[in-house]
Formats: C-alpha cells, structure tokens, sequence
C-alpha cells in the first residue's frame, strides 16, 4: 500500500469513528417548562426544581435538556408557547398556576406535571388525587384553601380594620374562587371587604389609590404568578405607601409587607423536579399521586408593624417562623 493511500484509509477512519460512536449515544431528553413569568424571575423556583431532578439523576445539560418559554407576564401569549413545546414532542411538560390549563388544552398525550395554588380536582386538571387519570399530575400548593386564613392572621393583627380590601388577578383561573372564599370569610368576621383588581404593573397604582379612597384597614394580596414575581416590588410599594398587607412569601415580608403566610415553593418545586425525573424514567402520571404542599410559613415584620403604629400581638408573635426585626 502506498503512504499517501494508507494515510488517505487513516484519516477517513479517524473521522468515521467518533460519528459512529456520537451515533450511538442516546439523545438527551428534552423537558419544556412552562412559565407566565418572565425569564428572571423564577431562579429560586428553578433551583428547587434542579435539585429534585438531580434527586433522581437528572441533571440539566448532562443527561437532560430544558427548553424554557416564558409569557412575560403576558397570559394571551401562552398557547402560542405551549403549542411549540407540543410541536417539539418534549418528554414532559412543566408548568404552574394558570399555564397548566393552556398547557391541558394543548396535549393529552404528553405528560404534564404542574405546580398550582388551587384545587386541581376542581378545575379539572385531575379526576383523583390518589390516581390522577390522564396525563397530569404534580404538586398542590396551598394557597386559594388558605386565603381566609390570611384574613384571619390580618384580623387578629388589626381588629380595629372594618374594611379590607382584597387584590386579584382577573387573568388567573382561581381569581373568582380566592374572592369567593374570602368574602365568605370576611362575612363571617363581620367585616367589609371590596375586592380590586390587577394584571400588570400599570394596574398597581389604580389599585392603591383605591385602597386608600376605601378607607381600607388592610390589604390581602391573592396569590397569583403574576404577583409572586412582584413580591418585592409589592412589599416596598405597601410600606411606602403605608398600607398593612399579607402576601405568600416572605420576599414580600422582606422587602417591608408586614406579613406573609404562605407555602414554601422551594419544597414543592422539589417534589415537580422528583416526578419529572421519575416520568423521564418510564412511571406514568396516573401512577403518580398529586402531591399536597403542606409546609407554610408565617412570617412577620416588626419593622413595618411599629412604623405603622400597629402592636403585634404576643400570641402571633409565638406563632411566627419569623420574625424580621
């Protein structure tokens, strides 16, 4: 054999060679998650979520790829973002709150695992909590059962608050039910309670300026993604404007709210992270049992409380996970 004919047979095995054994590689699979928040503003959320996949040996970049699309806080561009994950036949779907039911409506053939702050029998999402049928399953976070709650934390806080207020996202598929239970709870306090809305940050100046026109006491903050990715903004802005309120999580209580009550997402973003790991691994959804978050925080901001001339109670202060001084 000639040299330049052997060094010719050479190189072209030198290249066949790692395209044979890229061939034989199994291709990574692909999670779409689904978000109508913007990107940014789900890092603690996606940590959580990381560590439950990683629980299960996943691990995003190594053996798994994740294709985020996010809404920006725009609700109307969801289907569009849903249908391309359905177009992209990723393994599973992720997703929370009011993207769960776009992303229902999109495919009952991938299997969805969610995050939601409302009853997912009541809305449809499953037939069973023990035996989830179809293609859904995940995590029930408390949130909408514990909206009555929040009035009952913010009654004892300020009993001298006749006239509450309460703020929702008319967007989001729980707005009516969270105004529901509310109202039945404010009935039964004796209080009146006149319920705003708001679905973007333009929305958020009207709103105050109705709590101050009301004359309201206190400000109960329903949950909605929307609103948890303004947690900060909404505590600075209820400080500043000197209005007592209770939001979910304790960035809103950080940031100067004077109270969150609330379900640690971090906890149940863990478990989304564990099932989508396990559903990666061949277990059906209807395999799965939904999930209930039970672990809630009470947080409390003495700072705000005594700017706002309120006295907390000794009994709440005993019941705080924490207290921020």
């Amino acid at each position: 054999m000639r040299r330049r004919e052997f060094v010719t047979l050479f190189g072209g095995t030198a290249v066949a060679w790692p395209l044979a054994v890229r061939a034989q590689q199994p291709a990574m699979s692909v999670v779409g998650f689904l978000s109508s928040r913007a990107p940014g503003e789900n890092e603690a959320i996606l940590v959580a979520f990381r560590r439950g996949l990683k629980e299960v040996g996943y691990v995003e970049g190594q053996n798994v790829t994740v294709e985020y699309r996010w809404a920006d806080n725009q609700y109307d561009r969801l289907p569009a973002l849903a249908a391309d994950l359905v177009g992209r036949q990723v393994a599973v779907i992720v997703s929370n709150g009011p993207p769960i039911m776009v992303a229902k409506a999109a495919t009952s053939t991938i299997p969805i695992v969610f995050a939601v702050g409302f009853d997912p029998l009541t809305f449809g999402l499953v037939t069973s909590l023990s035996r989830p049928s179809g293609n859904l399953t995940g995590v029930s976070i408390l949130d909408v059962e514990i909206g009555p709650k929040r009035l009952e934390l913010v009654h004892e806080l300020i009993p001298t608050a006749t006239v509450v207020a309460l703020l929702v996202n008319p967007a989001t598929p729980a707005a009516e039910v969270i105004a529901g239970d509310v109202r039945a709870a404010a009935r039964a306090y004796g209080l009146q309670l006149h319920v705003l809305h708001a679905a973007s940050d333009s929305d958020f100046d009207t709103a105050f300026a109705s709590v101050a026109q009301l004359q309201a006491g206190a400000l109960i903050i329903g949950g909605d993604p929307f609103f948890t990715s303004r947690s900060r903004q909404l505590g600075e802005m209820t400080f500043a404007r000197g209005v007592p309120a209770i939001y979910e999580f304790r960035e809103f209580a950080a940031a100067g709210g004077l109270i969150s009550y609330g379900t640690s997402l971090a906890d149940a973003y863990r478990q989304v992270g564990i099932y989508t790991g396990r559903i990666l691994k061949g277990e059906k959804p209807s395999d799965l049992p939904v999930q209930q978050a039970t672990k809630v925080e009470l947080i409390l901001n003495l700072k705000t409380a005594k700017a706002f001339g309120i006295t907390v109670p000794i009994s709440l202060l005993g019941r705080a996970d924490e207290v921020i001084e």
